[in-house]
């Protein structure tokens, strides 16, 4: 319930044969995990991540016992209310619910019997096609008290954090290692997290810096260099050119950024002669997993293009696209954001989201399925999308989120990160390979899942990459 909303109970005096009370509640992949973790159900027919009937779908079944209990959401808030206790319920469960499925929850008073006892009917119906999936009846105690008060202010919950990197890190395993050329890794974090994509045998990496940097930075670590090929080049420039000179000598698949100014690293990569420039914008994309959304989200450009015009936001959208098909979501939904979500000449913002959406239903953006100006909002809850009466695929669902600019876009993923408890694996695209460009507060498991990225990136457009 919506804090601020305020309810007021029907007695037993006050109820009539007839009375009905409804609320409308969404259902979501996070409700299915908090109901798994409280009920001890820990059937893979309920939870995306997995294939309950081996059919080689993840399925996302509501448990019918949680939809059935968002009767008791309205029989303790709306009718009766307040100072209402159960005595019978019963149900017949004739359809099923998937997550994303807007579910309207209806009692009504059938009947008023002796010692504040009271009969009524229950249910539960799809929204989108009427159909009854919960029926049945319930025998409660009316209160017999007038009562008034505030929606309780319940605190969310964090369900589970890193099951997308996680998978990420899984789906990459069975890959060959990707050598990738490592720039500057001279301080623990760049370092630390280079060596342990290592051991788990997601890259094969080549150090390009000082090496008398580099061994204190394992020593500190206490990890081994042991069989860690290592070029010396104390020079951050130069070493960003020896790498990149790696990559096109054919002897390394990917770059990654250490301990130096992200500028070394692009102005390296995008040289004239022997760079990794490969036809499209360089941009940046970073794949949060952010507790509680039910899919990685991305989010792009937050740290190349700053005030990207039309052209570039093609290419910024496109290489997103990619990216977020080769970790293995099929036909990416893409929300151009903007402060509204309907054209308005007057923001610049909502005329190249509408335009994007445009160009992407004219195939000149494809993968994915592409829709703007939306707001903030509307693009990634469902609810909100419905009460401002926007449907689309796109809409309340998106998994990739295109911000007006670089200050935009890094202020959202900033949010995410620090104030909903998001990790970003960053990288870099629309070179000739991954460049993975993470932040210096990154910790390990976000340098972990940005070298995942690169290597399932990097095999899906060489025709490598294993099913999903």
């Amino acid at each position: 319930m919506t804090q601020g909303t305020t309810f007021e109970n029907r007695t037993y005096e006050e109820l009539k044969v007839g009375d009905e009370a409804s609320l409308v509640r969404i259902a979501r992949e996070e409700d299915f995990l908090v109901f798994a973790t409280a009920s001890g159900n820990h059937n893979p027919m309920h939870l995306a991540a997995y294939d309950g009937d081996g059919d080689g779908v993840p399925e996302a079944i509501a448990p019918s016992l949680w939809v059935g209990s968002l009767v008791s959401a309205v029989l303790g808030n709306l009718l009766p209310g307040a100072g209402t206790l159960y005595r019978h319920q019963s149900f017949d469960f004739s359809g099923h619910a998937q997550a994303g499925d807007e579910l309207v929850v209806t009692v009504r008073v059938l009947e008023k019997l002796p010692e504040h006892e009271v009969r009524l009917s229950t249910e539960v119906r799809r929204a989108a096609d009427g159909a009854v999936i919960v029926s049945g009846e319930a025998l409660i105690s009316a209160p017999t008290r007038k009562l008034r008060f505030d929606a309780l202010d319940v605190p969310g919950l964090i369900v589970q954090r890193h099951r997308h990197f996680e998978k990420l890190v899984a789906l990459a395993a069975p890959l060959d290692p990707l050598v990738t050329a490592v720039i500057a890794p001279e301080e623990p974090r760049s370092l630390g997290g280079a060596l342990l994509a290592h051991a788990q045998n997601i890259i094969t990496p080549i150090l390009v810096g000082a090496p008398d940097r580099i061994a204190a930075a394992a020593a500190e670590t206490g990890l081994s260099l042991e069989g860690v090929e290592i070029i010396d080049e104390p020079d951050h420039a130069l070493a960003a050119h020896r790498a990149v000179d790696l990559v096109s000598d054919g002897r390394a698949g990917a770059l990654m950024k250490g301990h130096l100014h992200t500028d070394d690293l692009l102005r390296a990569a995008l040289r004239k002669e022997r760079g990794l420039r490969a036809g499209r914008r360089f941009t940046h994309v970073f794949v949060m997993d952010v507790p509680g959304v039910p899919h990685p989200l991305l989010v792009t450009d937050a740290a190349v293009n700053i005030q990207p015009d039309l052209k570039t936001k093609v290419d910024i959208v496109q290489n997103a696209i990619d990216v977020a098909i080769s970790i293995g979501i099929a036909v990416p939904r893409v929300g151009v954001l903007s402060a509204v979500e309907t054209v308005n000449p007057d923001i610049p913002s909502s005329i190249d989201a509408a335009l994007l959406s445009k160009m992407a239903d004219r195939g000149q953006i494809t993968g994915g399925l592409v829709d703007g100006p939306l707001a903030m909002d509307n693009a990634v809850d469902i609810g909100a999308a419905r009460t401002k009466g926007i449907t689309s695929e796109v809409a309340g669902r998106a998994e990739v989120l295109v911000p007006p600019d670089i200050d935009s876009a890094n202020m959202l993923a900033k949010q995410l990160a620090y104030i909903s408890h998001a990790e970003g694996a960053g990288l870099v695209l629309g070179a000739s390979v991954p460049i993975i460009l993470n932040s210096r507060s990154d910790g390990d498991m976000a340098r972990l899942a940005s070298c995942a990225v690169a290597a399932l990136h990097h095999a899906r457009i060489r025709g490598l990459t294993p099913e999903h």
